[in-house]
Order: structure tokens, then C-alpha cells, then sequence
């Protein structure tokens, strides 16, 4: 099959409704094509397309069509078989399949997820050995052996910390979602300086409003405010004064006495300044992310940076005289015309100027992203070298992992790892995989994450566009009298 976005795959489901978990798995072939679901058993035909069945009587039928070859594998489930086995069958039946057909075996196996160290966690807190984890997981998601040490490493760095949450406080989570320019590869809701420059000053009063409203709301439930995150977009987009604007709205609502950590991702090196990273020292601030991505210059024309790799490093420097000492560096492996040398050549450097954690991201092609358009041509290049660099690497210059997620469409079906020396681990990174913790989102295209004691998760997503967000904000304030609620009987089940 051609990947990419201009012809739809179609996909027969016949005797069962398990299209998200049936595309989740072809996915992991295809990341940036496209498919059509269907139970017209016409539609099989053609070069290329998939059957799934399942009968009434148990028996599960996959068959993939790839350019006109077929092959087809049959299971007859036992009777007692529930629509979960049903739904494993499938996966497991086209996974196998298209591993044959493809040529291509995804290091996560069947692990879709974009949480994979709570699959660890769980079975580590079942008192299960390191081998029987191994076990376990390689037998039923067909993981490969290292990814699945990659997770177990995680997960025991990240178990300390899970052990120390405070499950009655909140994170406090403030989007500026702006940017200098949008790169390629992006897919967050960000927006240019240029389109937004003249809606800052009533986002700005807009976002310092409901600030005041959150704020208030954790003060009348008595919460308290664990961890502080200030991302986009990129925060350092806005000037210093309009930083500190919203920085002393979050000194001026919230109680900042017990917050462990707060984090600024002052990100693209040519946002940052001396006087932006003098307001967010003086403002509280401990911790902050420089993201160079790569330190290529040819690479970061390609992917729409209007920086140096040297501006980078440059910024990073003025960080440490500014004095900030808890510093992340994110680089993304995989970004478009970069090899694998390159790679190392900046995940070096970057370990020579000791931040106190290196996240790195593996490139993901969302639909969202202008990379997208381009399909497989942007797919296939060295990221599970680099990767494969990075993990020894890092951890022989006491780098551990201690967080990780996966999202979908990522190039060579890779995971996104945070890095950090001991003690340097973010907690809010680690908060927001867990889910055990609420999230109050401020700002244009932010979420809350309100987590009740029942475990029950409900989230409310702000607006994601500025105009929306100032238009609708008295309409999107109404949304805040769950986040009381649930505030109300997480203090009621865990007083302090």
C-alpha cells in the first residue's frame, strides 16, 4: 500500500464494532494513511484492503489484501469468549498479518496506549518480578524486549514520586499559546505573534480574569496548589511586561508557599530574553525548558525555526547566568532532513552544556501539521537510531527516564521519554501521565483534568482559539462549577 493521504484504505468490519482498536493497530503500519470502514463485503476487493469477522459461533477471520497479495488467519474463540477476547483476537490476528505483509515489526508490539509505564506500575504494585513484567507484557502486546526495559526503567524512577503525591492538591496548568512562527511539524493549537498581536491585550485581561476566578475557587476548598506550568505555544512569545503581567496574577491568586515545582517553558531560544528570564526568576519560578529540538541550522530552516543552533546554546547560557539551576533541554528525533549523526552530534552537545533533564521526543506526523501533507516522504528517516543513541547515552551521563507517553502517527510507532539527573525529575510531567492528580487549566486551549476520589476522570476544554476564548468567556465560566464540585469532595474524603 502507498502511505499517504490521497487514496482511503477500505476496512471491512463484519460482526463487531471495534474500529477505533482495528485502526489503532493498522496504524502502527500506516501512520499517515487513511482509511474507510465498512460492512459491505463488496469492498473487499481491489489491491488493497483488510477483512475482519466475527461469528456468532466464535470463530475470528482477518484477511489483508497488500497490492493485490492476500493472506488470511482464523481463530475459533471458546464459548465463554468475551468481547474483550474478541477484540484482543483481531488486533493480535492483523497485527501478525501485517508484520508478514509489511515487513515492518513496531518495537511496541500491540502497546497502542500513550501510557505504557502504567501497565508497569500496575504490575510492580501487584508485587510482579522484573522478569515476570517482561513476561507478562511480551506474551500479550508482543513488545520488544528493550522498549519494555525502557519502560520498566521508568517506572521505577517515577514510583517515588508516585508515592509522595498529594492527591487532595491540584496542578495549576496556564496556556499562552502563541509562538514566533508555527513549525512544521507542530500540532498543538499555537498561533503566530504576527495574526495574534493585536488580541493580546484582552487575552491577557481575559486569562488574568479566570485566574482570579480559579484562584478563588481553590481558595474557598481550601485546596492546595502542588505544581505550576506555564505552556503553549511558546510562554516567552509575549514581552517581559506582559509575562510579568500574568505572572503576578498567579502570585496574586494563589497561595505559592507549598508549590513544589514551577515550571515556565520559555522554549524557542529566539523568544528568550534576560529581562523575560529575570521576571520569571523573580516571579517564582525554578524551572524552565530551552528547546532547541536540534542544534542543526540546516534542519531548523527545514522545519520553520528562525533561530541558530549556536542562539540555542546561547539562550541556555543565559539561563545559568540569569541563575536559573533546573534547566530541560526537549530535542525531537526524526525531524525532517536530519541524520543520525546530526543527531548525536547535538544530543552531545547538549549533555556538554548539563541541563538537569534532556526530554527527547521522537517527530509525530498529525494531520494538524503542515509535515502531514508531505506522507510517507517525511516518514521514513533514521529516528529509531537516534533513539536508540539517546537511551544508553543519556542514562551513562545519569540521565534517567522517568517519564514517558506515546501518541499516535509517531514516526517508527517511538515513544517520547523525559531524562533527568536524580532529583531533577518534573513532577508535573509525571502528574499528568499518572492521572492521579487534578489539572486546572487557565488560558486559550487549555484542559482541566478534574480527577474525582472514585477514580472517575471528567475534563473541560477551554476554547482554542483566542477570538473564541474573549467572545465566549462568561459562557465558558459556567464550565467552572464542576471543577467546585469536584474541589468540594476531594476535601471532603482527604482533609488535611
Amino acid at each position: 500500500m502507498t502511505d499517504n493521504n490521497n487514496s482511503k484504505m477500505p476496512i471491512i468490519m463484519i460482526g463487531h464494532s471495534f474500529k477505533y482498536e482495528t485502526e489503532a493497530t493498522l496504524k502502527l503500519f500506516f501512520n499517515t494513511a487513511r482509511f474507510s470502514f465498512t460492512s459491505d463485503i463488496a469492498e473487499a476487493s481491489g489491491s488493497d484492503y483488510v477483512l475482519t469477522e466475527a461469528a456468532e459461533d466464535g470463530t475470528v477471520t482477518v484477511r489483508v489484501c497488500l497490492e493485490g497479495n492476500q493472506e488470511e488467519k482464523t481463530v475459533k474463540l471458546p464459548p465463554d469468549a468475551e468481547k474483550k477476547d474478541f477484540e484482543y483476537t483481531i488486533c493480535r490476528l492483523l497485527f501478525g498479518l501485517l508484520v508478514n505483509r509489511t515487513g515492518i515489526t513496531p518495537p511496541w508490539g500491540l502497546l497502542t496506549g500513550i501510557r505504557p509505564v502504567k501497565k508497569v506500575i500496575d504490575l510492580i504494585r501487584q508485587g510482579k518480578s522484573e522478569e515476570d513484567i517482561y513476561s507478562q507484557l511480551g506474551e500479550r502486546y508482543l513488545a520488544a524486549p528493550k522498549k519494555l526495559k525502557l519502560a520498566y526503567d521508568t517506572a521505577v524512577n517515577q514510583l517515588p514520586i508516585l508515592d509522595r503525591i498529594d492527591s487532595s492538591a491540584v496542578s495549576l496548568y496556564v496556556s499562552i499559546p502563541f509562538c514566533p512562527t508555527r513549525c512544521s511539524y507542530c500540532s498543538f493549537v499555537s498561533h503566530s505573534m504576527d495574526s495574534a498581536i493585536k488580541l493580546m491585550p484582552e487575552y491577557i485581561s481575559a486569562l488574568c480574569r479566570e485566574l482570579e476566578i480559579v484562584g478563588r475557587i481553590v481558595k474557598d476548598t481550601d485546596t492546595k496548589i502542588d505544581t505550576i506550568y506555564f505552556g503553549g505555544g511558546t510562554p516567552t512569545s509575549v514581552s517581559a511586561e506582559e509575562l510579568r503581567t500574568i505572572m503576578e496574577a498567579v502570585e496574586r491568586n494563589f497561595d505559592l508557599d507549598k508549590v513544589r515545582e514551577y515550571s515556565v517553558e520559555a522554549g524557542r531560544p529566539d523568544t528568550i530574553t534576560e529581562e523575560k528570564l529575570r521576571v520569571i526568576k523573580a516571579l517564582g519560578a525554578g524551572r524552565i525548558s530551552v528547546n532547541p529540538q536540534t542544534l542543526n541550522d540546516e534542519v531548523l530552516k527545514v522545519i520553520g525555526r528562525k533561530h541558530s543552533g549556536e542562539d540555542a546554546v546561547k539562550a541556555f547560557e543565559l539561563a545559568r547566568k540569569v541563575g536559573f539551576d533546573n534547566i530541560n533541554t526537549d530535542l525531537i528525533a526524526g525531524l525532517p532532513t536530519e541524520s543520525a549523526d546530526s543527531f548525536r552530534n547535538t544530543l552531545d552537545r547538549m549533555i556538554e552544556l548539563d541541563p538537569e533533564s534532556i526530554t527527547v521526543h521522537t517527530l509525530t506526523i498529525k494531520r494538524s501539521a503542515s509535515l502531514f501533507e508531505k506522507g510517507s516522504a517525511n516518514s521514513s528517516n533514521p529516528a529509531a537510531e537516534m533513539v536508540d543513541y539517546s537511551i544508553p547515552t543519556l542514562m551513562s551521563h545519569g540521565y534517567l527516564p522517568y517519564y514517558m507517553y506515546r501518541q499516535k502517527n509517531t514516526v517508527d510507532n517511538l515513544e517520547n521519554v523525559g531524562y533527568a539527573k536524580k532529583g531533577f525529575e518534573s513532577y508535573y510531567n509525571i502528574f499528568i501521565m499518572d492521572e492521579t492528580q487534578t489539572i486546572l487549566g487557565a488560558g486559550c486551549a487549555a484542559s482541566t483534568k478534574l480527577v474525582y476520589p472514585d477514580g472517575k476522570i471528567s475534563r473541560i476544554h477551554n476554547y482554542k482559539f483566542p477570538y473564541e476564548y474573549i467572545r465566549s468567556f462568561d459562557k465558558l465560566m459556567e464550565k467552572k462549577e464542576e471543577v467546585t464540585e469536584c474541589l468540594k469532595k476531594i476535601r471532603s474524603v482527604q482533609p488535611r
